[in-house]
């Protein structure tokens, strides 16, 4: 009988530019106070990145850290899978540059876009590769440098991003690791949330809307999210044999804190059991679950063997979880 194999969580990291953007430096460009971002987002301050600072440097220092976690040389990787919406260059993948700059030439390395939940689609591939035995240590990160594509006239979006990256170290074990996964996406919302110019597309400055900017209809999200979050919890308890009381810890994607309050409302989670760090990192996009998980394991609060719920929504509209055994 073939022996079930786990793709386990071995090493976290994650990293933040050092430029911090609170609230108050907001309301001196744009018409807006900490109440008015505080109240409906949950948002005290976020990180930009520097002039010439990319998303694959952010993924870089991440990565590293989680290597020097998980005890991994860059020699051991079989996979590399980054979840971006920011990419640095059309191509090559910001995975191969990453893989470069790390020395693990050789194992392939591919970029996944699912905006928001990219992160959590570049996990399930991840585990897929390692249940199916055609990799063994996987290099899992998520990051942004999403306020490049801002509008620091949009009061109602440029406040709500900021920029950051995340990793985890994914090792085979035959014990404990990653449960389930779960995908989805909804092409004909993309409207709702969007950044409408591409390659293909093209870029014609003299219409409107135009631009790489984020557009977004934020009720309409918010309404789309919750419930979206809702079904996935729910057929991720389901899928497992679990009851919501069950889970340890909820890490949710760190986009808006009254949807996570939501969510932990539904699961009927107490807010110590939720890790939350939309206050200090705004909303890093494919970033914000592995920066939160870092954090939340270094901090001591996610403890080896506990059950996390994994949550995410983004763009496209795409949504997404993972239940794993840390």
């Amino acid at each position: 009988m073939t022996q079930q194999v786990f793709a386990r969580i071995a090493g976290t990291g994650s990293y933040l530019p050092e430029k911090v953007l609170t609230n108050a430096d907001l309301a001196k460009i744009v018409d807006t106070s900490d109440e008015w971002i505080a109240t409906r987002t949950g948002i005290r301050e976020r990180h930009i990145a520097a002039d010439g600072q990319t998303t694959g440097d952010l993924a870089y220092h991440a990565a590293v850290r989680a290597m020097e976690a998980a005890g991994v040389q860059a020699s051991e990787l079989d996979l590399i899978v980054l979840g971006t919406t920011t990419p640095d260059l059309i191509f090559p993948s910001t995975a191969c540059l990453v893989q470069n700059r790390l020395g693990a030439n050789g194992c392939p390395a591919f970029d996944v876009n699912a905006a928001c939940c990219g992160f959590v689609y570049a996990l399930t591939i991840a585990d897929k590769f390692i249940r199916s035995g055609a990799a063994r240590t996987v290099l899992v990160i998520g990051a942004e440098t999403l306020t490049r594509m801002v509008d620091w006239t949009d009061r109602t979006t440029c406040v709500l991003f900021g920029d950051g990256a995340g990793a985890v170290v994914l090792k085979a074990d035959t014990e404990t690791g990653i449960l389930s996964t779960h995908m989805h996406a909804d092409g004909s919302k993309k409207e709702l949330l969007w950044g409408p110019v591409g390659v293909s597309v093209g870029f014609k400055p003299d219409e409107p809307n135009c631009g790489v900017k984020i557009h977004m209809s934020g009720n309409d999200v918010f309404k789309h999210a919750v419930k979206a979050l809702d079904s996935v919890v729910e057929e991720t308890l389901e899928h497992n044999g679990l009851d919501r009381h069950d889970i340890d810890w909820l890490i949710p994607h760190q986009a808006n804190l009254r949807i996570i309050e939501a969510t932990a409302k539904r699961l009927d989670m107490p807010m110590d059991r939720v890790i939350v760090t939309v206050d200090k990192h705004g909303n890093t996009s494919s970033g914000s679950v592995p920066l939160a998980l870092d954090e939340a394991v270094r901090a001591g609060r996610v403890q080896r063997g506990q059950l996390v719920l994994l949550e995410a929504f983004g763009g496209g509209f795409t949504w997404g979880s993972a239940l794993l055994r840390y």
